[in-house]
């Protein structure tokens, strides 16, 4: 291993996680959400970036194989994400629909528990988080070296951390619009289409 093999290996590791994570998906909805409304935001960042740099670990380690092996665990986390996804768009819905909610949307408060929850769930229970970090982010660092993978490993985490802060923070920005409650309809709108979308993906394979 050299100083430029490791750099190098770094920085695919840093476009190829960003490559897998920056789409419009469930867990980066629900960061956006919550960064809008400045709500837990710091640790809704850390659940979703810790998650990442544990499965991104699991995945250089070589468990994507062992998931591979045994398709009844991508299975499972189909149908519960699925079920999941579409009980989260129907909530989406309902706020989007509820004229009430929306007046007080921006100065609701949500627990910090039931926030971390959330983002759990938002997390591990979609199997494209198992395939894009285990199974593919596994196998495309399989081609590199021992010691170099790990840097692309480093590089691949940095990307999760560094994109859910700007994420996250970045939300704040946006702050100006949302004090009208038309937008948060239409935000609530479109997450619901993404749910919904995203469950029906998982349920049609």
């Amino acid at each position: 291993m050299t100083a430029s093999s490791a750099a190098l290996a770094a920085l695919s590791g840093l476009g190829f996680g960003l490559s897998l994570i920056v789409a419009i998906g469930a867990q980066n909805a629900f960061v956006l959400r919550q960064g809008v409304r400045g709500q837990h935001v710091f640790p809704v960042i850390a659940v979703c970036a810790v998650s990442d740099i544990v499965l991104i670990a699991v995945g250089v380690a070589g468990f994507g194989t062992v998931v591979e092996s045994f398709p009844a665990v991508v299975t499972v986390a189909r149908y519960a994400g699925a079920a999941f996804l579409l009980g989260y768009a129907l909530l989406a819905a309902r706020r989007a629909l509820g004229s009430s909610t929306l007046i007080a949307e921006a100065g609701a408060t949500v627990a910090l528990g039931a926030s971390v929850l959330t983002c759990l769930a938002l997390t591990w229970l979609n199997p494209h988080v198992y395939l894009d970090t285990v199974v593919l982010l596994g196998s495309f660092a399989s081609t590199y070296a021992t010691p170099d993978r790990w840097f692309l490993a480093a590089g691949a985490m940095v990307a999760s951390v560094v994109w859910f802060l700007t994420l996250g923070y970045g939300a704040r920005r946006l702050r100006p619009l949302f004090a009208r409650p038309g937008a948060w309809r239409v935000l609530d709108s479109l997450i619901a289409v993404v749910m919904l979308a995203l469950a029906l993906g998982l349920l049609l394979g």
